[in-house]
């Protein structure tokens, strides 16, 4: 049973504590931790899509929350076996990303983060795709605090007095302060509503921290979903903080595993020269990660850990996989239905970077569907496309993978300097792995990353019917289709929302439009073409 000692709300004190450990007294904190799960309570395969009958049979999945329960609680139980102290932590962006959160909305992940014994998480982006009210019903259900320093919410007729900017949890003795941290980006890639606000992560735990360490907390640690570049700047900038657990930029931080955007942990120097671990699982439950902390006269002495890949040998906790066999009953209809096939692997890989295969097939898909009405170009952003789609038989389910978010294929006409704009837009996160990453068709672009945001875009030519390519023209009018989000300038899109003439954001479900030009085109066959050059 996790026992809170305190929980901060808005700007609340912390209630004066017991005196300090002793200087010199030697202790181990295990944390456990995951990150951006978006919804995949099932096991996935090795393009984060739900795993089929045949690729368990196989053995080729990953995951699945029933199998970070087992990891978890196997972990857990081995440390305090012994008299240690372990938590079980998650980064942010439960919801989003799979049918059990399109039909539930954030009920079947917090079923099953119950079950799986979680003791604290951070507010995620993807928690208020759909305004304030599926967050509210999560935060009153879960056994969990949700955490949040920089996220006001007092003005929000839902979560008024729900959103706990820290909390304070008793582990042996040992008082663990743990603060919540989210993207300031969330009012553009989600729809918080303007009454809730998200302000300055570092200036936001600053103080929070400087709190706790004056109340004799032992141990500080920032569960962040900012990704990882901006949690670099965050332990660079606050002092008082022994540990960052890091989600949203999807960041693989292992010694171990192929493929690795970097070591587990990175570790960055306070503005007092101590050193701060920032660890990140990666993404869709594939991973759970395992740090093990050794404090030493009041600071972190040594570290030790890495991530553990979930891989299908690891037996699934039984509690859970009930649950989520439950839950996944009505859904077994919609994803099992065959819409077409492929003739190759669609993989997804850095589509918040460059083209890549699922970015192609999609914006192609788009702009087919909507070339009778005289549009010449499609624009989709990166991050709306969450897994790739694997040889064979492709189901509803895949795709509903693929393009979770329900949104509506929306066209308009813009001007070819806006055009411009909107792709300056589109490659001004890059180094953050920033989800506005556009995928085209109709189109191609060459773009300088050594240059500055805004300044990044050296050429555009769009596609004339004979197939030819010819530079765009600043002042003609060109007609563009995307998604609804991006029209409404979501992903910092808001030239789109602004520059935008004649639009019409009602038009079919992403996801149906890319179903059926599944069907027509199968046996699917992508290719890289070219269209994104860097220079």
């Amino acid at each position: 049973m996790n026992m809170v000692i305190r929980v901060l709300m808005g700007l609340a004190l912390v209630l004066p504590l017991a005196a300090a450990s002793p200087a010199q007294e030697r202790w181990t904190l295990t944390v456990l931790h995951t990150n951006d799960m978006h919804s995949r309570l099932q096991p996935v395969n090795r393009f984060d899509s739900t795993c089929s009958d045949k690729e368990q049979a196989e053995k080729q999945c990953f995951g699945g929350m029933a199998r970070v329960a087992t990891k978890a609680k196997e972990i857990m139980a081995e440390v305090r076996g012994r008299g240690g102290r372990a938590l079980l932590l998650n980064a942010g962006d439960q919801f989003q990303g799979s049918l059990f959160y399109s039909h539930y909305k954030g009920k079947a992940e917090l079923e099953a983060m119950n079950e799986a014994g979680y003791d604290a998480s951070a507010i995620g982006n993807h928690e208020f795709d759909d305004g304030t009210g599926p967050l509210a019903e999560f935060i009153r259900g879960a056994r969990f605090p949700l955490l949040g320093a920089n996220v006001l919410v007092e003005r929000d007729k839902n979560l008024a007095g729900l959103v706990a900017e820290a909390a304070v949890l008793e582990r042996g003795g040992k008082r663990i302060g743990l603060v919540g941290v989210t993207t300031i980006d969330t009012p553009e890639i989600a729809s918080p509503g303007k009454d809730v606000q998200f302000s300055d992560p570092a200036a936001s735990v600053r103080p929070v921290v400087a709190r706790m360490r004056a109340q004799g907390v032992d141990a500080v640690i920032v569960i962040s979903h900012i990704g990882l570049l901006p949690d670099r700047a965050l332990a660079a900038a606050v002092d008082g903080v022994d540990l960052i657990v890091g989600g949203h930029s999807h960041t693989l931080l292992s010694n171990t595993a192929q493929g690795a955007a970097g070591p587990y942990p990175v570790v960055v120097k306070s503005p007092s020269g101590r050193d701060v671990p920032i660890v990140q699982a990666y993404a869709f439950t594939r991973y759970l990660g395992r740090i093990d902390v050794v404090f030493e006269g009041g600071k972190v002495a040594s570290w030790s850990g890495d991530t553990i890949s979930l891989t299908q040998d690891i037996a699934e906790d039984p509690t859970v996989a009930a649950a989520v066999a439950r839950l996944a009953g009505p859904l077994d209809a919609v994803r099992k239905r065959v819409i077409g096939s492929s003739a190759q692997e669609i993989v997804q890989t850095n589509c918040r970077k460059e083209e890549c295969l699922i970015g192609n097939l999609v914006s192609d898909a788009i702009l087919e569907a909507t070339k009778h009405l005289g549009v010449q170009v499609a624009l989709q952003n990166g991050g709306g496309l969450r897994a790739g789609i694997a040889p064979g038989e492709v189901t509803m389910g895949s795709v509903l993978t693929v393009l979770p978010f329900q949104n509506s294929v929306a066209t308009l006409g813009l001007k070819g300097a806006d055009l411009v704009a909107a792709l300056e837009n589109g490659v001004s996160q890059v180094e953050q792995n920033g989800g506005r990453y556009p995928q085209v068709a109709g189109m191609r672009y060459v773009w300088d990353p050594a240059s500055p945001p805004g300044k990044r875009i050296v050429t555009v030519e769009i596609r004339q019917p004979d197939g030819s390519f010819k530079p765009v023209e600043p002042e003609a009018t060109y007609k563009m289709v995307t998604n609804e989000f991006v029209r409404k300038g979501g992903d910092g899109y808001v030239v789109l929302r602004d520059k935008a003439i004649d639009p019409y954001d009602f038009g079919p479900g992403l996801e149906d439009v890319v179903a059926e030009y599944i069907a027509k085109r199968s046996p699917l066959r992508v290719a890289l073409e070219g269209r994104i050059r860097s220079k």
